[in-house]
Protein backbone atom coordinates (compact mmCIF):
# COMPACT_ATOMS: atom_id res chain seq x y z
CA UNK A 1 0.00 0.00 0.00
CA UNK A 2 1.21 3.49 -0.90
CA UNK A 3 -0.26 6.65 0.57
CA UNK A 4 -0.32 8.46 -2.78
CA UNK A 5 -2.45 5.67 -4.31
CA UNK A 6 -5.26 5.75 -1.75
CA UNK A 7 -8.74 6.62 -2.99
CA UNK A 8 -11.16 8.47 -0.76
CA UNK A 9 -13.02 5.24 0.01
CA UNK A 10 -9.77 3.48 0.90
CA UNK A 11 -8.82 6.37 3.16
CA UNK A 12 -12.23 6.19 4.86
CA UNK A 13 -11.71 2.48 5.51
CA UNK A 14 -8.22 3.05 6.88
CA UNK A 15 -9.28 5.89 9.18
CA UNK A 16 -12.27 3.87 10.41
CA UNK A 17 -9.92 1.03 11.33
CA UNK A 18 -7.80 3.55 13.21
CA UNK A 19 -10.83 4.93 15.03
CA UNK A 20 -10.52 8.38 13.49
CA UNK A 21 -13.63 10.58 13.01
CA UNK A 22 -14.98 11.03 9.48
CA UNK A 23 -14.00 14.67 9.21
CA UNK A 24 -10.35 13.65 9.54
CA UNK A 25 -10.71 11.64 6.33
CA UNK A 26 -11.90 14.72 4.46
CA UNK A 27 -9.02 16.77 5.86
CA UNK A 28 -6.40 14.17 4.92
CA UNK A 29 -7.90 13.64 1.46
CA UNK A 30 -7.69 17.37 0.70
CA UNK A 31 -4.00 17.22 1.49
CA UNK A 32 -3.33 14.04 -0.47
CA UNK A 33 -4.97 15.30 -3.64
CA UNK A 34 -2.49 18.19 -3.55
CA UNK A 35 0.41 15.76 -3.23
CA UNK A 36 1.16 16.83 0.34
CA UNK A 37 3.32 14.68 2.64
CA UNK A 38 2.09 13.76 6.15
CA UNK A 39 4.36 16.32 7.81
CA UNK A 40 2.66 19.06 5.76
CA UNK A 41 -0.86 18.14 6.92
CA UNK A 42 -0.88 20.78 9.60
CA UNK A 43 -4.54 20.51 10.59
CA UNK A 44 -4.14 16.84 11.52
CA UNK A 45 -2.99 15.91 15.02
CA UNK A 46 0.65 14.90 15.31
CA UNK A 47 -0.06 11.24 16.25
CA UNK A 48 -2.17 10.82 13.10
CA UNK A 49 0.51 12.43 10.94
CA UNK A 50 3.06 10.06 12.42
CA UNK A 51 0.89 7.03 11.64
CA UNK A 52 0.42 8.23 8.06
CA UNK A 53 4.17 8.76 7.74
CA UNK A 54 4.72 5.07 8.48
CA UNK A 55 2.99 4.19 5.19
CA UNK A 56 5.29 4.34 2.13
CA UNK A 57 4.29 7.42 0.16
CA UNK A 58 5.09 6.34 -3.40
CA UNK A 59 6.98 9.52 -4.10
CA UNK A 60 7.70 11.07 -7.50
CA UNK A 61 10.58 13.53 -7.37
CA UNK A 62 12.35 15.60 -9.99
CA UNK A 63 15.71 14.03 -10.78
CA UNK A 64 16.66 16.49 -13.51
CA UNK A 65 15.03 19.41 -15.26
CA UNK A 66 15.87 20.91 -18.64
CA UNK A 67 14.51 24.21 -19.93
CA UNK A 68 14.30 24.76 -23.67
CA UNK A 69 15.94 28.01 -24.70
CA UNK A 70 13.77 28.00 -27.83
CA UNK A 71 10.23 27.96 -26.50
CA UNK A 72 10.20 27.60 -22.71
CA UNK A 73 9.28 23.92 -22.79
CA UNK A 74 10.45 22.09 -19.66
CA UNK A 75 11.61 18.47 -19.83
CA UNK A 76 11.47 16.60 -16.52
CA UNK A 77 13.15 13.39 -15.55
CA UNK A 78 11.20 11.97 -12.61
CA UNK A 79 12.62 9.49 -10.12
CA UNK A 80 10.20 6.97 -8.63
CA UNK A 81 10.51 5.47 -5.17
CA UNK A 82 12.06 2.27 -6.57
CA UNK A 83 14.72 4.33 -8.42
CA UNK A 84 13.15 3.89 -11.85
CA UNK A 85 13.04 6.96 -14.10
CA UNK A 86 10.26 8.32 -16.30
CA UNK A 87 9.88 11.50 -18.32
CA UNK A 88 7.41 14.33 -18.51
CA UNK A 89 7.22 17.48 -20.62
CA UNK A 90 5.55 20.78 -19.70
CA UNK A 91 4.55 22.71 -22.81
CA UNK A 92 3.39 26.31 -22.64
CA UNK A 93 0.58 27.54 -24.86
CA UNK A 94 -1.49 30.72 -24.89
CA UNK A 95 -4.49 28.79 -23.51
CA UNK A 96 -2.63 27.12 -20.64
CA UNK A 97 0.10 24.65 -19.78
CA UNK A 98 -0.01 21.07 -21.06
CA UNK A 99 1.79 18.28 -19.23
CA UNK A 100 2.75 15.22 -21.24
CA UNK A 101 3.13 12.39 -18.75
CA UNK A 102 4.28 8.78 -18.82
CA UNK A 103 2.13 5.76 -17.97
CA UNK A 104 4.78 3.02 -17.85
CA UNK A 105 8.48 2.66 -17.19
CA UNK A 106 9.50 1.86 -20.75
CA UNK A 107 7.10 0.21 -23.20
CA UNK A 108 6.45 -3.22 -24.71
CA UNK A 109 4.81 -2.12 -27.95
CA UNK A 110 8.00 -2.09 -30.02
CA UNK A 111 7.24 0.90 -32.26
CA UNK A 112 10.36 1.48 -34.34
CA UNK A 113 10.24 5.27 -34.22
CA UNK A 114 10.05 5.47 -30.40
CA UNK A 115 12.99 5.44 -27.99
CA UNK A 116 10.80 4.42 -25.03
CA UNK A 117 10.40 0.89 -26.29
CA UNK A 118 14.05 0.06 -26.94
CA UNK A 119 14.48 -1.78 -23.62
CA UNK A 120 10.92 -3.00 -23.14
CA UNK A 121 8.50 -2.28 -20.30
CA UNK A 122 9.84 -2.48 -16.76
CA UNK A 123 6.47 -1.98 -15.06
CA UNK A 124 3.21 -0.05 -15.02
CA UNK A 125 2.92 3.21 -13.12
CA UNK A 126 0.47 3.22 -10.24
CA UNK A 127 -2.29 5.83 -9.92
CA UNK A 128 -0.30 7.77 -7.35
CA UNK A 129 2.70 7.88 -9.68
CA UNK A 130 0.57 9.27 -12.49
CA UNK A 131 -0.74 11.93 -10.12
CA UNK A 132 2.74 12.42 -8.72
CA UNK A 133 4.02 13.74 -12.03
CA UNK A 134 1.42 16.52 -11.90
CA UNK A 135 2.19 17.28 -8.26
CA UNK A 136 5.94 17.38 -8.88
CA UNK A 137 5.55 19.87 -11.72
CA UNK A 138 3.13 22.06 -9.80
CA UNK A 139 5.45 22.13 -6.78
CA UNK A 140 8.31 23.06 -9.09
CA UNK A 141 6.36 25.78 -10.88
CA UNK A 142 3.54 26.96 -8.63
CA UNK A 143 0.94 29.28 -10.10
CA UNK A 144 1.06 32.87 -8.81
CA UNK A 145 -2.74 32.87 -8.53
CA UNK A 146 -4.20 31.07 -5.48
CA UNK A 147 -6.77 28.45 -6.42
CA UNK A 148 -5.51 28.10 -9.99
CA UNK A 149 -3.64 25.16 -11.49
CA UNK A 150 -0.34 25.47 -13.30
CA UNK A 151 -1.16 22.31 -15.27
CA UNK A 152 -4.43 22.86 -17.13
CA UNK A 153 -4.19 20.19 -19.82
CA UNK A 154 -2.91 16.62 -19.87
CA UNK A 155 -1.70 14.37 -22.65
CA UNK A 156 -0.90 10.75 -21.86
CA UNK A 157 1.67 10.44 -24.61
CA UNK A 158 4.92 9.97 -22.71
CA UNK A 159 6.66 6.63 -22.34
CA UNK A 160 4.39 3.61 -22.20
CA UNK A 161 1.13 2.52 -23.79
CA UNK A 162 -1.72 3.93 -21.65
CA UNK A 163 -4.19 1.20 -22.59
CA UNK A 164 -1.64 -1.44 -21.58
CA UNK A 165 -1.96 0.02 -18.06
CA UNK A 166 -5.70 0.27 -18.41
CA UNK A 167 -7.09 0.03 -14.87
CA UNK A 168 -4.63 2.50 -13.39
CA UNK A 169 -5.05 4.97 -16.25
CA UNK A 170 -8.86 4.91 -16.05
CA UNK A 171 -8.75 5.32 -12.25
CA UNK A 172 -6.37 8.25 -12.72
CA UNK A 173 -8.64 9.87 -15.31
CA UNK A 174 -11.66 9.45 -13.06
CA UNK A 175 -9.83 11.16 -10.21
CA UNK A 176 -8.33 14.09 -12.10
CA UNK A 177 -11.69 14.92 -13.70
CA UNK A 178 -13.82 14.45 -10.55
CA UNK A 179 -15.32 17.41 -8.70
CA UNK A 180 -13.65 16.22 -5.49
CA UNK A 181 -10.45 15.42 -7.40
CA UNK A 182 -8.25 17.75 -9.45
CA UNK A 183 -11.19 19.06 -11.52
CA UNK A 184 -9.32 19.09 -14.81
CA UNK A 185 -11.85 19.05 -17.64
CA UNK A 186 -12.00 15.74 -19.50
CA UNK A 187 -12.04 17.74 -22.72
CA UNK A 188 -8.59 19.04 -21.79
CA UNK A 189 -7.17 15.51 -21.64
CA UNK A 190 -5.90 13.35 -24.51
CA UNK A 191 -4.94 9.70 -24.28
CA UNK A 192 -2.78 8.22 -27.02
CA UNK A 193 -2.81 4.54 -27.97
CA UNK A 194 -0.96 2.46 -30.53
CA UNK A 195 -4.23 0.66 -31.22
CA UNK A 196 -5.24 -2.07 -28.74
CA UNK A 197 -8.72 -2.47 -30.20
CA UNK A 198 -10.52 -4.26 -27.31
CA UNK A 199 -9.25 -1.62 -24.88
CA UNK A 200 -10.41 1.17 -27.21
CA UNK A 201 -13.92 -0.28 -27.06
CA UNK A 202 -13.76 -0.39 -23.25
CA UNK A 203 -12.38 3.15 -23.16
CA UNK A 204 -15.45 4.43 -25.01
CA UNK A 205 -17.57 3.54 -21.99
CA UNK A 206 -15.06 4.30 -19.25
CA UNK A 207 -13.78 7.70 -20.42
CA UNK A 208 -16.18 8.99 -23.10
CA UNK A 209 -15.28 12.67 -22.76
CA UNK A 210 -11.51 12.26 -23.00
CA UNK A 211 -9.97 12.81 -26.43
CA UNK A 212 -8.72 9.58 -28.01
CA UNK A 213 -5.56 9.83 -30.10
CA UNK A 214 -4.58 6.85 -32.20
CA UNK A 215 -1.04 6.34 -33.48
CA UNK A 216 -1.66 5.46 -37.12
CA UNK A 217 1.58 6.35 -38.96
CA UNK A 218 0.75 4.46 -42.17
CA UNK A 219 -2.07 3.99 -44.65
CA UNK A 220 -1.43 0.30 -45.38
CA UNK A 221 -0.83 -2.78 -43.26
CA UNK A 222 2.56 -3.63 -44.71
CA UNK A 223 4.10 -0.30 -43.74
CA UNK A 224 2.30 -0.06 -40.42
CA UNK A 225 3.34 -3.58 -39.39
CA UNK A 226 6.97 -2.75 -40.20
CA UNK A 227 6.73 0.27 -37.90
CA UNK A 228 4.31 -0.99 -35.25
CA UNK A 229 4.17 -4.71 -34.34
CA UNK A 230 0.71 -4.21 -32.77
CA UNK A 231 -0.65 -4.06 -36.32
CA UNK A 232 -0.21 -7.82 -36.62
CA UNK A 233 -2.85 -8.29 -33.92
CA UNK A 234 -5.09 -5.36 -34.87
CA UNK A 235 -4.69 -4.40 -38.55
CA UNK A 236 -5.79 -1.06 -39.92
CA UNK A 237 -9.29 -2.21 -40.88
CA UNK A 238 -10.04 -3.29 -37.29
CA UNK A 239 -8.43 -0.17 -35.86
CA UNK A 240 -10.44 2.20 -38.04
CA UNK A 241 -13.64 0.30 -37.22
CA UNK A 242 -12.94 0.89 -33.52
CA UNK A 243 -12.22 4.56 -34.24
CA UNK A 244 -15.57 4.88 -36.01
CA UNK A 245 -17.34 3.29 -33.04
CA UNK A 246 -15.65 5.82 -30.76
CA UNK A 247 -16.76 8.74 -32.93
CA UNK A 248 -20.31 7.43 -33.28
CA UNK A 249 -20.82 6.72 -29.57
CA UNK A 250 -19.13 9.83 -28.18
CA UNK A 251 -19.81 12.36 -30.92
CA UNK A 252 -16.14 13.35 -30.68
CA UNK A 253 -13.60 13.26 -33.44
CA UNK A 254 -10.68 10.86 -33.29
CA UNK A 255 -7.20 12.32 -33.56
CA UNK A 256 -4.83 10.26 -35.69
CA UNK A 257 -1.14 10.74 -34.94
CA UNK A 258 1.02 10.36 -38.04
CA UNK A 259 4.81 10.59 -37.72
CA UNK A 260 6.33 11.66 -41.03
CA UNK A 261 9.28 9.38 -41.80
CA UNK A 262 11.41 10.19 -44.81
CA UNK A 263 11.30 7.51 -47.51
CA UNK A 264 8.65 5.52 -45.64
CA UNK A 265 5.29 7.30 -45.36
CA UNK A 266 5.79 10.98 -46.18
CA UNK A 267 5.32 11.38 -49.93
CA UNK A 268 2.39 13.20 -51.51
CA UNK A 269 1.23 9.82 -52.83
CA UNK A 270 1.13 8.66 -49.20
CA UNK A 271 -0.96 11.73 -48.36
CA UNK A 272 -3.42 10.86 -51.12
CA UNK A 273 -3.70 7.26 -49.89
CA UNK A 274 -4.19 8.41 -46.30
CA UNK A 275 -6.93 10.81 -47.38
CA UNK A 276 -8.74 8.00 -49.19
CA UNK A 277 -8.45 5.78 -46.11
CA UNK A 278 -9.94 8.38 -43.76
CA UNK A 279 -12.56 9.90 -46.06
CA UNK A 280 -15.91 10.30 -44.31
CA UNK A 281 -14.55 9.83 -40.78
CA UNK A 282 -15.00 12.33 -37.95
CA UNK A 283 -11.29 12.79 -37.40
CA UNK A 284 -8.26 15.06 -37.37
CA UNK A 285 -4.73 14.15 -38.44
CA UNK A 286 -1.88 15.43 -36.29
CA UNK A 287 1.27 15.30 -38.42
CA UNK A 288 4.49 14.86 -36.45
CA UNK A 289 7.89 15.58 -37.99
CA UNK A 290 9.87 12.60 -36.70
CA UNK A 291 12.46 13.08 -33.98
CA UNK A 292 15.15 10.71 -35.32
CA UNK A 293 16.08 7.75 -33.10
CA UNK A 294 19.69 6.86 -34.04
CA UNK A 295 19.27 3.22 -32.98
CA UNK A 296 16.45 2.78 -35.50
CA UNK A 297 17.98 4.47 -38.55
CA UNK A 298 14.80 6.39 -39.37
CA UNK A 299 14.96 9.87 -40.90
CA UNK A 300 12.62 12.80 -40.46
CA UNK A 301 11.39 15.28 -43.07
CA UNK A 302 11.79 19.02 -43.47
CA UNK A 303 9.18 21.43 -42.18
CA UNK A 304 8.35 22.33 -45.78
CA UNK A 305 7.75 18.67 -46.66
CA UNK A 306 5.54 18.26 -43.60
CA UNK A 307 3.50 21.31 -44.56
CA UNK A 308 3.11 20.07 -48.15
CA UNK A 309 1.77 16.75 -46.82
CA UNK A 310 -0.61 18.66 -44.55
CA UNK A 311 -1.83 20.91 -47.36
CA UNK A 312 -2.51 17.86 -49.50
CA UNK A 313 -4.71 16.32 -46.79
CA UNK A 314 -6.61 19.55 -46.28
CA UNK A 315 -7.12 19.85 -50.04
CA UNK A 316 -8.68 16.39 -49.87
CA UNK A 317 -11.05 17.60 -47.10
CA UNK A 318 -9.20 15.78 -44.32
CA UNK A 319 -8.60 18.06 -41.32
CA UNK A 320 -4.88 18.11 -40.59
CA UNK A 321 -2.21 20.21 -38.90
CA UNK A 322 1.54 19.89 -38.41
CA UNK A 323 2.36 19.60 -34.74
CA UNK A 324 4.42 22.43 -33.36
CA UNK A 325 7.88 21.13 -32.53
CA UNK A 326 8.70 21.86 -28.90
CA UNK A 327 11.71 21.11 -26.75
CA UNK A 328 13.84 19.88 -29.64
CA UNK A 329 16.98 21.20 -27.94
CA UNK A 330 16.35 19.16 -24.75
CA UNK A 331 15.83 15.58 -25.96
CA UNK A 332 12.14 16.38 -26.32
CA UNK A 333 11.16 13.15 -28.06
CA UNK A 334 9.64 10.42 -25.96
CA UNK A 335 12.20 8.23 -24.18
CA UNK A 336 15.34 9.97 -25.43
CA UNK A 337 16.24 11.72 -22.18
CA UNK A 338 15.59 8.74 -19.89
CA UNK A 339 17.60 6.46 -22.14
CA UNK A 340 20.56 8.87 -22.26
CA UNK A 341 20.62 9.35 -18.48
CA UNK A 342 20.27 5.61 -17.81
CA UNK A 343 23.26 4.95 -20.08
CA UNK A 344 25.25 7.60 -18.19
CA UNK A 345 24.31 6.04 -14.84
CA UNK A 346 25.37 2.57 -16.04
CA UNK A 347 28.51 3.90 -17.70
CA UNK A 348 27.55 2.55 -21.12
CA UNK A 349 29.43 3.76 -24.15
Amino acid sequence: MYLADLTKDELVKLFTEWGEPKYRTAQAFEWLKKGARPEEMTNLPLPLREKLAEIPYGDVTIEQKFLSQKDGTVKYLFRLEDENLVEGVLMRYHYGNTLCLSTQVGCNMGCKFCASTLEGCVRNLRVGELLGQIHAVERDEPTPEPGHRNVTNLVLMGSGEPLDNYENVVAFLNFVTAQDGLRISARNISVSTCGIVPKIDSFIGDAPHVTLSISLHAHNDETRTSLMPINRAYPISELLAAARRYAEKTGRRVVFEYALIGGVNASLADADALASLLRGMLCHVNLIPLNPVPERGLAGVSRAEAQAFCDRLNDKKISATVRREMGTDIDGACGQLRRRIMHEIRGDN
